[in-house]
């Protein structure tokens, strides 16, 4: 187990091209679409506020946040927060990420029961994604030391279930994502704001942004299923 493995060390590579790629792709097109002017003419933040106010949701504010591709939508404090350029941008990339974090508004709002059980998972998400891997570590690093019995084997199993949380909120992210980017590409394009082209170019945009979170969720199913067979594959060994 603490020798050279070549699971391990695949699983390693695979899974800096399930981080890269996606990123790569993400950036490429973004950056294709922002040269792209949307028909609409108007800015994200326009487009934002006038969707959250055609879904009647008006207790939502929408500001400006700094980074590049670091837009959100805060349930916590009921605010869309846009990067500068998707703020003030008018191209396709701009509005079709401004509307799918109002999507993202609009599921809280609606009560969306994928994004309840998210934000519920969240707080043992954050735990797990720490305490997870280092119990599981510390479990099998006593088996091979000391073999402890049963104590190594509940620490472990802890920090399997531990991590298992935390792919269990990359799995619910999915349909959150997808959803949010459905209702975007749908308003915008039955309110006349991108048209023809630019809508295949919105949903090239928004399905790079879902790729990274189908990537992060494959890897995260991975690992947990790489550290429940080396527990319970190899316990015998």
């Amino acid at each position: 187990m603490f020798g050279f493995d070549p699971i391990f060390s695949l699983l390693g590579i695979v899974g800096l091209g399930l981080v890269f790629i996606p990123q790569m792709l993400v950036k490429s097109t973004y950056e294709k679409f922002t040269k792209v002017a949307a028909s609409g003419g108007l800015t994200g933040a326009e487009i934002a506020k006038l969707l959250l106010n055609k879904a009647g949701v008006y207790n939502v504010d929408v500001e400006p946040t700094q980074g590049v591709l670091s837009d959100h939508y805060d349930p916590s404090k009921k605010v869309v927060r846009l990067s500068q350029d998707i703020y003030y941008g008018k191209s396709v990339s701009a509005v079709s990420i401004a509307a799918h974090e109002v999507g993202h508004a609009i599921q809280d709002n609606v009560n969306y029961v994928p994004m309840r059980l998210r934000a519920g998972v969240f707080p043992l998400v954050q735990t797990g994604q720490f305490l997870g891997p280092i119990l599981l570590m510390a479990g099998l690093g006593l088996r091979f030391m000391a073999n402890l019995g049963g104590l190594t084997d509940l620490i472990a199993i802890t920090g399997i279930l531990l991590y298992g949380s935390v792919v269990v909120f990359h799995i619910i992210t999915l349909p959150v994502e997808f959803n949010a980017s459905q209702r975007a590409i749908r308003v915008l394009a039955d309110g006349g704001y991108i048209v023809d082209r630019e809508i295949s170019g919105a949903k090239q945009v928004l399905n790079a942004a879902a790729f990274t979170y189908i990537a992060t969720a494959l890897y995260a199913l991975m690992e947990l299923i790489y550290w429940v067979w080396t527990f319970f594959g190899r316990k015998e060994e």
